[in-house]
């Protein structure tokens, strides 16, 4: 396996998906068989299923909670922190993984595009940040409400909801020279289009995961493996 070699002038945009994290026992969604962790996706992230049956969104989420917080970060979470912390500002991660591993491994400069397992915001979108919130409800008795008085919901981007930070993620996409996408499968967008987006621009892609990601003919080249036991010494930071 050759090494990635990172020049001084280089910016690298890293996108991580659910197989970064599922190296660390955490499921991953499914799209072939509809379900999440044994839940259909319909009842339980998606505005409608919010707004049906608010506990039993909170109920899943709360598992998800627990779930997350007995999880630890891997060597590949590990590895993506200290090439940030060689690099500094040159460095930028975006992560469609709700957990907080890779905070928890020590990254700085990063975005979750679909939401944080530990936060909740207003239901109402009234324009107050979203708090921090890492309780497991029992019952949706306990879910706080807003100074609004909407109701809090998990801050999590449900399906058919615009993924967040857009225009940040577009703007380092086009400053990167090189692009690494690990563990995600290139069938969910927006996010399956960012490597098209960095080709447009001529930087380098590269894609690690233990196989091919539907778009492999769009990376520069394509690393088979567990990120885990790949990325630790990918990287050749000049």
């Amino acid at each position: 396996m050759s090494r990635v070699r990172i020049g001084g002038d280089d910016r690298v945009f890293v996108l991580t998906g659910a197989g970064i994290s599922a190296e660390s026992g955490l499921p991953t969604f499914r799209a072939d068989d509809g379900l999440w962790a044994g839940n259909r996706i319909e009842d339980v992230c998606t505005p409608e299923a919010w707004e049906r049956n608010p506990g039993l969104v909170w109920q899943f989420y709360s598992g998800r909670r627990m779930d997350g917080q007995k999880a630890e970060p891997n060597a590949a979470h590990f590895a993506l922190a200290e090439l940030e912390a060689q690099i500094g500002d040159r460095f930028f991660l975006c992560t469609q993984n709700v957990d907080d591993l890779h905070e928890r491994a020590g990254s700085v400069r990063l975005v979750h595009m679909h939401g944080e397992l530990g936060k909740a915001h207003c239901e109402n979108d009234c324009g107050r940040p979203p708090i921090e919130d890492h309780a497991i409800y029992g019952s949706l008795a306990e879910v706080g409400r807003c100074a609004c008085g909407g109701r809090y919901r998990p801050h999590i981007v449900f399906f058919g909801e615009m993924p967040l930070e857009m225009d940040r993620i577009r703007d380092e996409i086009d400053r990167a020279t090189l692009m690494l996408v690990v563990g995600t499968s290139g069938s969910v967008y927006p996010a399956a289009n960012f490597v098209h987006w960095a080709k447009m621009n001529g930087a380098r892609r590269v894609y690690v995961g233990p196989e091919e990601p539907l778009n492999a003919a769009a990376f520069t080249s394509v690393v088979e493996g567990k990120a885990g036991e790949v990325l630790p010494g990918l990287f050749a930071v000049e």
